[in-house]
């Protein structure tokens, strides 16, 4: 029987100031140089598993889960999201530590030459999404549209007049294996995917999945909540607890990479 790692005390990882490569930041790096993208998602969950509290994950969250969620944005090369989270979340572009990524781009740990923040990529068959929305007008990074080539042509003209890379990924839906082909050809390999179920769902179901940051908030909430990953087939993926990280309030921040090994 494998030992299982010990809990980490999250008081033992802060610390640190803008630009350094805590240990935190160390915790959660990718791996060195990957050649295709690396598809790590990042979720939160109550105990009893409920994905959301009123339509919107931020009910959820904790000082800690967020502390991780802006590491895991600074690591990344592009945070994909589908349209429905990012409308009920109401995204805006990405707000990174400019000196960090920058620090991380010559450690060769990710990040970005000149500090850039990671662009968002929403994926969306329909190309449904309001041009005045924040993902437009509240960046510093242009968002890169995932769409299709029956999307209609009207809304993608709308939205590439924004200044967002609209991007034709697929005929009639946006496959995992499209945005695996389409962020390889720009290089972006580090993946962070922000949800919502659905796109989960889909990367589950094609195996897409390298590694889950899953955050468990100390709350039972009940009601008619969804779960983290919807789809319409089930893919039981064996994975491999790496870490857990334990707040004094109970949070509980567990990594889970895709195990090679046969269950």
């Amino acid at each position: 029987m494998r030992r299982r790692p010990d809990a980490i005390q999250f008081t033992a990882l802060a610390g640190g100031g803008p630009g350094e490569l805590t240990d935190l930041v160390r915790l959660y790096g990718y791996p060195a140089d990957p050649a295709e993208p690396f598809i790590r998602v990042n979720f939160v969950a109550s105990i009893d598993g409920a994905a959301s509290i009123d339509g919107r994950s931020g009910g959820l969250g904790r000082p800690t889960d967020a502390a991780v969620f802006a590491v895991l944005r600074d690591l990344a090369d592009v945070i994909v999201v589908g349209s429905g989270t990012a409308r009920a979340e109401n995204y805006g572009g990405a707000r990174t530590d400019t000196e960090r990524r920058i620090l991380l781009h010559r450690s060769g740990l990710g990040g970005a030459a000149d500090g850039a923040p990671p662009p968002i990529a929403v994926v969306t068959a329909t190309a449904n999404l309001d041009p005045a929305a924040r993902l437009f007008t509240d960046t510093d990074r242009p968002p890169l549209i995932l769409t299709t080539a029956a999307a209609d042509a009207g809304r993608k003209h709308l939205l590439a007049e924004t200044g967002a890379e609209v991007i034709e990924a697929g005929r009639t839906t946006v496959s995992a294996a499209d945005i695996r082909r389409v962020l390889g050809e720009r290089g972006l390999l580090r993946v962070l995917c922000e949800g919502g179920p659905s796109l989960l769902g889909e990367l589950i179901s094609a195996g897409a999945v390298d590694e889950v940051c899953l955050t468990v908030s100390p709350l039972l909430v009940g009601g008619s909540a969804g779960r983290i990953a919807v789809s319409p087939n089930a893919l039981p993926t064996p994975m491999s607890l790496r870490h857990v990280v334990v707040d004094d309030d109970g949070t509980m921040l567990t990594r889970w990479e895709r195990s090679h090994t046969q269950s």
